[in-house]
């Protein structure tokens, strides 16, 4: 069992490795970009997973939001909009990798606004004091880690956008989740310790996703990656 618990890690950290590499394409090929469609972008970042991993598959929808429809919870289907000059867009993809699947996202700020570009670097500093918190708290539950999230988010000015702030990550097709079960979410819900094993005696391993949104401007922003490794 130790031996197949440090195979299903190394290939989830594989995984999202594959997913940064896979970023860090979008950003040096400036696929977000001013002009641009929302669906025509999530098709080219599809086009290239393909190119660069033979990727095909992607365990939930593509994502790529920009301005207002960055506001929108995950659940929710906005109309396609034309990405502008001075927006905030986000993308959120889920690719599978030999069968193991990441979930990532990130966030891109094209022009100056102060505003944005605070919320882009204030995504990552709070999923690193969640992570921090997630490490420093052997028995911590998702009603306590969501509690946390939100509480780092209001003290920044922000305020979460989803009904949840994580979930399982594993292998395709990981044990179906839904919104009824609550042990699969990081949510207000699940009194459940997060570190326990699923019913096939394996390591559960998560997802933090943070999403966070301006009220009074309308927009936000999104972060996610593995918690449990790396």
């Amino acid at each position: 069992m130790a031996d197949d618990e440090s195979t299903r890690a190394a290939s989830l950290l594989d995984a999202q490795l594959k997913a940064e590499r896979l970023f860090a394409a979008i950003e040096t090929r400036g696929l977000v970009a001013p002009g641009e469609g929302e669906r025509a972008v999530s098709d080219r970042i599809r086009d290239l997973a393909d190119e660069l991993f033979g990727t095909t598959r992607h365990w939930h929808k593509r994502i790529v939001r920009s301005g207002p429809n960055t506001f929108a919870p995950y659940r929710e289907n906005p109309p396609d909009r034309v990405i502008g000059a001075d927006d905030i867009v986000f993308a959120d993809f889920g690719p599978i990798f030999e069968e193991y699947e990441a979930d990532f996202g990130r966030t891109f700020v094209l022009g100056d606004d102060p505003v944005k570009l605070r919320l882009r670097d204030d995504l990552p500093r709070i999923f690193a004091a969640g992570k921090r918190y997630f490490t420093d708290t052997p028995d911590i539950t998702g009603e306590r880690l969501y509690a946390e999230v939100e509480r780092l988010a209001a003290e920044a000015g922000w305020t979460l956008g989803g009904w949840h702030a994580g979930h399982l990550v594993g292998e395709f097709p990981h044990e179906k989740i839904d919104g009824a079960d609550t042990e699969s979410y990081i949510l207000p819900a699940n009194d459940t310790p997060l570190r326990r094993t699923d019913k096939a005696g394996r390591r559960c391993h998560w997802i933090l996703e943070i999403h966070l949104v301006d009220l009074e401007r309308g927009f936000g922003g999104f972060y996610e990656e593995l918690l449990t490794l790396g």
